[in-house]
């Protein structure tokens, strides 16, 4: 039996319709929201409310699992979420590896972050082995990740045989309204900002056959930057508005510019009480420039290939138009 936490989510929802296919027999897991009626009826899958705080339910999810992917994780840019988000983080990875270890778990795969590496220094590409750095640079989301990491490397300190992905930011069909999946909303309502930012991207199949991969096989003690490549935000975004034939962002917002964005959304949020959408991180985020090296995981299995982006964003715009089609 295998376990996955963070089920319903985007990235979960994608795994868990990929080991379904596989006739893997799989117990997903769910916070507060229920999966929609097409994930429900999938074969093979157990669906099963779990609070991975709770110990006891933790336990019970557990009983008679042999592998986990651990993909659960509350991700959020609002300020006022950091202390939250690090303790939910942090604590539920506890909760998982201490049941992991006292209930003998085979394997488990941790989905972890590039946010966790923290930020390019001196131009250097960052890898697998950068160490941590205190720095406000670091957002809030990358502290818990980075956080909920070292207990799972505690896990295997003390016996866990367990592997570790830090995933780009994904891009792939999903909840249009949350996360990267909105990227393309924002594209297709001809956003005309676009800021100067690099980053790493990963397409969303890409990430679920790298954890089936590594689940299969038999390394451990080790992590792997999923990234497809490095691109500009600008070129992102390009690419989305060709592929719905949609104008592409055209003026560069500096960082007076997005920061003052960002103080407005906070002020509009605390005004209304609703979770601010762009924040002084993220827009900060967009606006630096991070290489993240890809090399480990291909050199260490030659067989993986990715996807190359432009499939990635074609394949992502047209589930996004045949969406809007149906509307």
């Amino acid at each position: 039996m295998i376990l996955i936490t963070g089920a319903s989510g985007f990235l979960g929802q994608h795994l868990v319709r990929h080991l379904s296919a596989k006739g893997e027999a799989v117990r997903a897991l769910y916070h507060k929201h229920a999966p929609d009626a097409a994930l429900l009826d999938l074969p093979n899958i157990t669906w099963q409310q779990c609070d991975l705080l709770d110990i006891y339910d933790v336990e019970d999810a557990m009983q008679g699992v042999t592998d986990i992917y651990h993909c659960a994780a509350m991700v959020s840019f609002d300020p006022r979420q950091k202390e939250r988000m690090v303790h939910i983080n942090t604590e539920c990875t506890a909760t998982v590896i201490n049941q992991a270890l006292e209930q003998g778990i085979r394997r488990m795969v941790h989905v972890s972050s590039v946010a966790a590496l923290g930020r390019t220094i001196n131009n250097k590409p960052i890898t697998e082995e950068v160490e941590w750095e205190e720095s406000n640079q670091n957002s809030g989301y990358g502290v818990s990740k980075y956080m909920a990491e070292m207990e799972v490397w505690r896990g295997m300190g003390e016996g866990l045989m367990a592997v570790v992905v830090n995933p780009a930011i994904i891009l792939g069909a999903g909840d249009w309204q949350k996360g990267s999946a909105r990227l393309i909303k924002t594209v297709y309502d001809q956003f005309p900002f676009y800021t100067g930012g690099t980053t790493g991207w990963v397409d969303i199949h890409d990430v679920i056959n790298a954890l089936y991969m590594l689940m299969q096989s038999d390394v451990t003690g080790e992590r792997y930057i999923l990234s497809s490549g490095n691109y500009a935000f600008k070129d992102i975004f390009t690419r989305m508005a060709d592929a719905m034939y949609r104008k592409a962002p055209h003026i560069k917002a500096g960082n007076l510019l997005t920061s003052t964005v960002a103080r407005l959304s906070e002020w509009k949020s605390r005004i209304g009480g609703s979770e601010m959408f762009i924040t002084r991180e993220n827009a900060r985020n967009a606006q630096s420039t991070s290489h993240y090296d890809n090399s480990k995981l291909l050199k260490a299995f030659p067989e993986f290939k990715y996807t190359d982006i432009q499939d990635t964003v074609t394949e992502m715009a047209a589930a996004y138009m045949k969406e809007q089609n149906k509307k």
